[in-house]
């Protein structure tokens, strides 16, 4: 642990810290500031040379600049003669980009891919992809880490009158399959159809609802279209409480506003991406640290260790 060197960029510096202190190690000193004119300028302020180094970063908004901060500081960091690169990416974007699905799209999730590797990037460690074949369009190994069992934990100490876990849409069926198994409880499904981006209908509930605790569980809530209309589709069945249980909270838009109108009792997420000042206000939101998760991580990896049980 006595070469293990931490950095960051702007994206999360409070994760960054909590991470550093699991690891009981201080964050790595650099600057990462913008010129005038919008170009970025990263310094990095002591040696790594021969140095394992890992550095923290989410692509959140703005997430061009994120993107570009950490392919920046990959950069500098391989041109200090670090030993070994790690990007720690808790929030992967553009990962929704992830097959062409219309005539004449782009597959940015693969590009941005290649340019995590040709920045310098000999590793990645990362957080709830929205598709699992992500892990495909790198050229270098990823370590892909699940924040079931940080919800999990929390879920587990409340109490419950005959809980079901509801998948938003058929992408997500295998995490909440995954999920009420270990709850030990049902588990339903939500048909919708998406009319366009960030646009949906809620079509059936596949399932059994009525006069059932409820858990929607997903990777990630964007404008809270989907889980706002699937809460209400679900209430208007006869659930009983709704709660909210998602790993990275994009919050964009409309988000909030729709999440206090919907009749959700309780939305619980996870840092992977800092909470925006509305996010922050909502009084319906719980936020859960993964920063144990990824410093364990980052831990074994260092050790060369096993990272097979928290592949949870």
């Amino acid at each position: 642990m006595k070469k293990l060197k931490l950095f960051s960029g702007n994206s999360n510096p409070v994760l960054a810290k909590e991470i550093c202190d699991y690891l009981g190690i201080s964050l790595g000193q650099a600057t990462v500031s913008t010129f005038s004119d919008g170009e970025i300028y990263v310094k990095i302020k002591e040696n790594v040379r021969g140095n394992p180094v890992f550095v923290i970063q989410s692509f959140s908004d703005p997430v061009n600049t994120n993107l570009i901060e950490l392919l920046i500081i990959i950069d500098a960091l391989k041109r200090a003669s670090a030993k070994e690169i790690t990007a720690v990416i808790p929030y992967y974007g553009y990962a929704r980009q992830d097959r062409k699905d219309q005539p004449r799209v782009p597959i940015t999730a693969k590009l941005v891919a290649d340019l995590v590797a040709v920045a310098g990037a000999h590793r990645v460690l990362t957080t709830d992809l929205h598709t699992g074949q992500i892990q495909g369009f790198f050229n270098v190994p990823v370590d892909h880490l699940y924040a079931s069992p940080v919800l999990l934990d929390y879920f587990k100490k409340k109490q419950f009158d005959d809980l079901v876990v509801v998948s938003p849409d058929a992408g997500g069926v295998e995490r909440a399959r995954a999920f009420a198994k270990r709850m030990k409880v049902g588990l339903a499904i939500i048909d919708k159809r998406r009319e366009g981006p960030n646009q949906t209908k809620i079509m059936n509930i596949i399932g059994e609802v009525v006069d059932h605790d409820i858990l929607i569980l997903d990777d990630m809530i964007d404008t809270a279209g989907t889980i706002s209309q699937a809460a209400t589709a679900i209430k208007e069945k006869g659930a009983r409480r709704i709660l909210v249980g998602c790993t990275h909270p994009v919050f964009s838009g409309p988000a909030i506003e729709r999440l206090m109108e919907a009749p959700i009792d309780e939305i619980v997420v996870t840092n992977t991406i800092p909470l925006t000042a509305a996010g922050s206000a909502c009084k319906k939101v719980t936020v859960l640290s993964v920063a144990s998760l990824l410093g364990e991580a980052i831990k074994r990896i260092n050790e060369e260790l096993s990272v097979t049980s928290l592949f949870a």
